[in-house]
């Protein structure tokens, strides 16, 4: 949490909870941003038979080396907290996973655990359900924030060292 130290004062005054509010929203637009380039530049080079382990890996990557380059310029707690917004994401998306009903094509007779895997993770194979697109719509996407934020940690245990 940032802290002010007003003059005249000796205790540090908090910064506003409707500015905290902004730079955490911000910080997770950034970090989408960042991912949804990575995203953008492997629609326009489309590259054959890329796994999407390496997707997955790549959508940590990018964000956290932007997290880390933004948050070494204007260091900022709340940059460390977009972790929140991808768990709660990657949440709302499961609940609608388990959801969905199952039937030929779509993970017939999947139980939970497997409607979640082979959703997310096309492990062992893709369920069938949103169209195949449960990597982009949910575990890409929240990857980039739990990156995103990891960068920006190691950009301030690295500032403050």
């Amino acid at each position: 949490m940032e802290t002010f130290v007003q003059a005249g004062q000796e205790e540090p005054v908090q910064a506003s909870l409707p500015q905290q509010a902004f730079w955490f929203f911000l910080h997770t637009l950034l970090g989408l941003a960042a991912w949804g380039l990575l995203m953008l530049l492997g629609y326009m080079i489309q590259p054959k038979g890329v796994p999407q382990t390496i997707i997955l890996l790549l959508s940590v990557l990018v964000p956290l080396g932007a997290g880390f380059l933004l948050n070494q310029f204007r260091q900022d707690e709340m940059a460390t907290l977009v972790w929140l917004i991808g768990l709660t994401w990657i949440l709302i998306i499961a609940l609608w996973i388990l959801d969905m009903p199952t039937g030929p094509n779509t993970c017939f007779q999947c139980d939970a655990t497997e409607k979640i895997s082979r959703t997310f993770f096309s492990v062992p194979s893709p369920s069938g359900l949103i169209d195949d697109d449960g990597p982009f719509i949910g575990t890409w996407p929240a990857a980039a924030l739990f990156g995103y934020a990891l960068g920006a940690r190691l950009a301030m245990r690295k500032r403050s060292s």
